[in-house]
């Protein structure tokens, strides 16, 4: 099963599911309808893919749609920082009890393995979405250590910016270049972790396959300053659209509420338990199993100390040749959008 079905990690996450792990069934769910429909309709002949509408605050349907299935790839959730920052109480139901419902359903139906995808603002969070994540993972790793009778493994992958999905910056310089400048920059020395969507979910499947219970799964990635993802673009686009790249400017409109300049995948405290691997940090539960015995060993260690809390402000930047052949390879340039088809402006409340 795949919460969030019609989000830019969900239906990714189908779309490999289908194509390459050939599963028996592939169970999709959402709360947006007209979405789901328009999936649905791409899946039409494929055999194995079952869409409904469903709400992860409806633990009722979650059991009814949940009996059967074996793993649960849980990424439905409020996202957006500003929104969940205008809508605490929403960012709590959905972000909070939702995960809390999608755990108890799991507990109910036997399902063997719950992943459920996290944030890097999770870490150390300044704003209501980062701790609403941080709760979810808490929670996961409450669930595997409190239960008695189940062996339902609860695991959670922590990762950051998914370039290219819906309201990441791209599309939204995408945007302000096509339409001639400016691209709006809220401060020239901000740094973030990035992926691509690919990369990011054959990660998460990769997890199901390695996590051991209450563990958060880090992954490791590159990092940009976003200034240079903004230069990159101008001259990667501005002559596609009949501008002269000089000719474009960058303004700086300053940070919004709750925003990091640099995001963080791991805290300080979390290094004293971790585990690095060649592609993953794990971080043990803080309180193991009450009632199983939990062996967190894995191929591939690179080392069992890890000292750094992994900080996009701390670690090496992409060049700007590195990052446009990043863009260019993962095909985030113009080709990937419908002319016009998302704002221009960056969103303040």
């Amino acid at each position: 099963m795949v919460t969030g079905a019609c989000g830019t990690v969900g239906s990714e996450l189908i779309n490999q599911l289908v194509i390459k792990n050939n599963p028996l069934e592939v169970v999709g769910i959402d709360n947006n309808e007209s979405e789901l429909f328009f999936i649905e309709q791409k899946y039409l002949h494929t055999e194995n893919t079952n869409f409904a509408v469903a709400d992860i605050r409806d633990r009722d349907k979650l059991i009814r749609m949940m009996h059967g299935v074996d793993i649960v790839f849980h990424t439905a959730a409020l996202k957006h920082v500003v929104l969940c920052e205008k809508s605490p109480f929403e960012a709590i139901q959905t972000n909070i009890l939702g995960v809390k419902n999608i755990i108890n359903s799991a507990v109910t139906c036997g399902v063997e393995k719950v992943i459920f995808t996290s944030s890097d603002k999770a870490v150390n969070p300044t704003n209501v979405m980062g701790t609403s994540k941080l709760m979810g993972e808490r929670i996961m790793t409450a669930a595997n250590s409190n239960l008695r009778d189940s062996k339902t493994v609860f695991s959670s992958t922590r990762f950051g910016n998914v370039l290219g999905s819906k309201g990441s910056v791209i599309p939204i310089f995408n945007e302000q270049i096509r339409r001639g400048g400016p691209v709006t920059l809220t401060d020239s020395e901000m740094t973030r972790f990035i992926m691509s969507i690919q990369e990011a979910v054959q990660l998460v499947i990769n997890t199901a396959e390695i996590a051991k219970g209450g563990c958060v799964m880090i992954t490791k990635m590159p990092v940009i300053r976003i200034k240079d993802l903004a230069i990159v673009m101008i001259e990667e686009l501005a002559e596609q659209y009949g501008f002269s790249p000089k000719n474009i400017e960058i303004k700086l409109i300053g940070t919004k509420p709750g925003e990091k300049m640099y995001e963080e995948l791991m805290s300080d405290e979390e290094t004293r338990r971790a585990i690095e691997l060649e592609k993953y940090f794990v971080v043990k539960p803080a309180f193991e199993s009450l009632y199983r015995k939990i062996n967190y060993s894995y191929d591939n260690v690179v080392s069992k100390t890890v000292t750094n809390p992994y900080n996009s402000g701390n670690e090496p930047k992409l060049s700007k040749e590195e990052l446009r052949k990043f863009l260019i390879e993962n095909k985030l340039l113009s080709e990937s959008f419908v002319q016009g088809s998302h704002p221009a402006e960056r969103y303040w409340p």
